[in-house]
C-alpha cells in the first residue's frame, strides 16, 4: 500500500530539512572549497571550510561516497542525518562559510544521532567555526 502526502504534510516534512540556500553543490563550488579550505578529520568524517566574503548566509555540503558505502538508500541516510544536524546548529556559526563535511565511514549509518552529534561538535568547535560563549 502505497502512502501520499497531503499538501499540508508534505509542507511538514519539508520543513526538517535544511533549506536550500543553506546547502550547495556541484563541481566548482567543492572544488573551490577542497582547494582552498583547511580541513579537520577524525576517523568517520572529514569537514573542511572555507570562509565565503561573497555570501550573506553559510552554506553546508554533505559528500557520501560510493566507496563508503554501496546502498543509496545507506547513502541517503548519513547526508540526512548530518544535514539535520548542520540545520539545528547553523545559528552556531560564527561567520559566514562554506562547509563540506566528507563521510569516511559506513558506520555513520548506524550510530546513535546524540553520538553523531558529539562528533559533528568537536570537529566543529576544533575548526574554531562556532562562536566561542
Amino acid at each position: 500500500m502505497r502512502h501520499f502526502l497531503c499538501r499540508k504534510e508534505f509542507s511538514l516534512y519539508l520543513s526538517y530539512m535544511i533549506p536550500s540556500p543553506f546547502r550547495f553543490h556541484g563541481h566548482n563550488s567543492l572544488r573551490y572549497v577542497y582547494t582552498n579550505g583547511k580541513a579537520v578529520r577524525s576517523q568517520p568524517l572529514t569537514i573542511k571550510w572555507v570562509k565565503n566574503t561573497h555570501r550573506t548566509r553559510p552554506r553546508v555540503s554533505v559528500v557520501v561516497s560510493k566507496k563508503v558505502i554501496k546502498s543509496a538508500i545507506g547513502r541517503n541516510r548519513i547526508r540526512r542525518r548530518i544535514y539535520e544536524y548542520m540545520r539545528t546548529h547553523l545559528e552556531r556559526l560564527n561567520d559566514v562559510y562554506d562547509i563540506v563535511v566528507i563521510t569516511t565511514s559506513p558506520e555513520l549509518k548506524d550510530i546513535p544521532y546524540t553520538e553523531l552529534s558529539d562528533q559533528l561538535d568537536s570537529l566543529l568547535e576544533k575548526a574554531n567555526v562556532y562562536k566561542t560563549p
